[in-house]
C-alpha cells in the first residue's frame, strides 16, 4: 500500500481505490459514536395500528433522528396516545421529554395507507407541526424518512435530509456495480453492473441523472445515466483517458479531467457532451473538480507544486484559469468538495501515517480534522452541510461512514462483508407524495 506515497501515482491510487473487492446487496448496520453536548429529548410513539403494516413508521424515524446525534430517544410510556386530547402531558415531563410524536395509520380499502403524524411541545402543550399523507405500502419507508424531515426541521431550523439518496460503487468477484440507496443505507439498487471498474459516481444538482466513469470499453470513459428510464449517453470519450465528472450547479456543465491534449487537466463541457473548454493550465496532474455553490469557481487537486494539494480556480473574469493553492498543511491533501453554503470544503488529510476527512474554511483557512481512522477517501456532503458521508477502510474492506461537519457524531454503515468505495450524497429532491400539513 505505500506505492500511493510517491507523488507521480497519486492520481493512480486514487483509481485504485474503486477497484477493490465489494459486494452486492448485503444489509447495511448503523452504528452511531458520540454525539451533540446537549440533545433535544423527544419521545415517538408508535402509531395506531401500526404493527399490521409491513413497516413501523416510527421505528424508522427514530432511527433517523438519532443518527443526527442531536435527538435523545426517550422511552415511551406504557399507554400509547395517538390524538392530542390523549395525551397527559406531566407524565411525559417527568419522563424528560421537550417532544413527543403521535400518529394515527389507517388501511384504505385501495389498499393505501394514510398516515398522519403530530409533533407536540410537551411544556407549552401545543402543536408545533403536523402531516398527513397517502401512499403505497412499499412507500412506507419513504413516508418516514419525510415525516423525521419535518421533525428534524421543527425542532433545529435546519433542513432535514433524511428523504435524500446516496450513490456508491460496490463490487463482488468479478462484478462492479453502481449502487444508489436511501440515506439510510436501506433500499439499495444496482443502477449498472459490469465486470469492469465503475469510478466517480456525480449527482446531477435535481438528482434524476447520475454521471460517471466506465471501463467497460477498456478505458475510461465518462457517462451520463438517467436513473428512472435508465438511458445513458458517454459525453466524454476522447482520446486517452476521461475521468472525475462533476456538475455545474445549474446542471448544464460538467468538468471532466481529460488527457486528450496531454497529461491529466481539468476541461468543461456541455452536459450533452459538447462545447469541449479547458480550464487549467499545468505540467502536473490536475484532478477531482468540485464546482462552487454558485458555479463561479472550482476547487480541485493537483501535484503541479511537488505534492498533491488542493487549488482554486476561477472559472470566468479576469482570474479565469489561474489556480489559486488552498492547503498548505501537510504534503498530501485530496479529494476536496464544497460545502453546500461555499464557507468550506472537506478533502482527505494525511495526517500521521493516517488518511482523515478534514474541513478547511475559507476565510480563516482553518483546518479541523474530524476522523480518527486510518484510511478514509470520498468525502461528500450531506445538502444540509451537517453531515458528511466517505468511505473507510476497517479490517482490510471499505465500509460506508459518516461524520457530522463539527465531528461530534459519527456514524458506520456496515455490512456483514463486502467493500463500498467513493460515496456521493445526493441532493434534496421535491417530494412527489400526496401530503399535507394538519393542524
Amino acid at each position: 500500500m505505500q506505492n500511493y506515497l510517491h507523488r507521480a501515482s497519486f492520481y493512480a491510487f486514487i483509481l485504485f481505490l474503486s477497484m477493490m473487492h465489494t459486494p452486492l446487496n448485503a444489509a447495511l448496520n448503523i452504528e452511531i459514536f458520540g454525539g451533540g453536548a446537549t440533545r433535544i429529548p423527544i419521545a415517538i410513539v408508535p402509531f395506531s395500528a401500526e404493527s399490521r403494516l409491513p413497516q413501523s413508521v416510527t421505528t424508522i424515524v427514530a432511527a433517523d433522528l438519532a443518527r443526527t446525534g442531536l435527538f435523545k430517544i426517550v422511552e415511551s410510556l406504557g399507554h400509547t396516545p395517538h390524538e392530542p386530547e390523549e395525551i397527559v402531558y406531566a407524565d411525559w415531563q417527568n419522563q424528560g421529554a421537550s417532544a413527543l410524536v403521535i400518529g394515527n395509520t389507517t388501511t384504505l380499502p385501495d389498499g393505501r395507507i394514510e398516515v398522519r403524524f403530530r409533533l407536540m411541545d410537551i411544556a407549552k402543550q401545543v402543536q408545533l407541526t403536523g402531516f398527513t399523507s397517502t401512499v403505497s405500502a412499499d412507500q412506507l419507508r419513504a413516508v418516514a424518512h419525510r415525516i423525521a424531515d419535518i421533525i428534524y426541521e421543527a425542532l433545529t431550523g435546519d433542513i432535514g435530509v433524511f428523504s435524500t439518496r446516496i450513490a456508491y460503487v460496490l463490487k463482488q468477484g468479478t462484478k462492479y456495480a453502481l449502487q444508489v440507496a436511501d440515506s439510510d443505507g436501506h433500499n439499495a439498487q444496482s443502477v449498472i453492473e459490469y465486470t469492469e471498474p465503475i469510478i466517480s459516481p456525480a449527482w446531477s444538482p435535481d438528482g434524476s441523472k447520475l454521471a460517471y466513469v466506465s471501463f467497460e470499453n477498456k478505458k475510461p470513459v465518462v457517462y451520463v445515466q438517467e436513473l428512472v428510464t435508465r438511458n445513458r449517453k458517454a459525453v466524454a470519450n476522447f482520446k486517452g483517458s476521461n475521468s472525475a465528472p462533476a456538475w455545474s450547479p445549474d446542471g448544464s456543465k460538467l468538468a471532466v479531467v481529460l488527457t486528450m491534449q496531454g497529461g491529466s487537466q481539468i476541461f468543461l463541457i456541455n452536459a450533452d457532451g459538447s462545447g469541449v473548454q479547458r480550464l487549467t493550465q499545468s505540467s502536473g496532474i490536475d484532478t477531482e473538480p468540485s464546482f462552487s455553490p454558485d458555479g463561479r469557481s472550482i476547487i480541485f487537486t493537483s501535484d503541479r507544486g511537488g505534492s498533491p494539494q488542493i487549488y482554486r480556480v476561477a472559472i470566468t473574469g479576469n482570474q479565469a484559469g489561474i489556480a489559486e493553492r488552498l492547503t498548505f498543511e501537510g504534503s498530501y491533501n485530496v479529494s476536496p468538495r464544497f460545502s453546500p453554503d461555499g464557507k468550506s470544503f472537506a478533502y482527505i488529510h494525511r495526517h500521521g501515517g493516517r488518511f482523515n476527512v478534514a474541513v478547511q474554511d475559507f476565510s480563516r483557512r482553518q483546518v479541523q480534522i474530524l476522523t480518527d481512522s486510518k484510511f478514509d477517501e470520498s468525502p461528500s456532503f450531506a445538502p444540509n452541510g451537517k453531515m458528511i458521508l466517505y468511505a473507510t477502510e476497517i479490517g482490510g474492506r471499505g465500509i460506508l461512514s459518516a461524520v457530522s461537519s463539527d465531528g461530534q457524531t459519527k456514524q458506520r454503515l456496515t455490512s456483514q462483508a463486502g467493500d463500498i468505495r467513493e460515496p456521493v450524497w445526493g441532493p434534496l429532491l421535491k417530494s412527489q407524495r400526496t401530503s399535507k400539513f394538519i393542524n
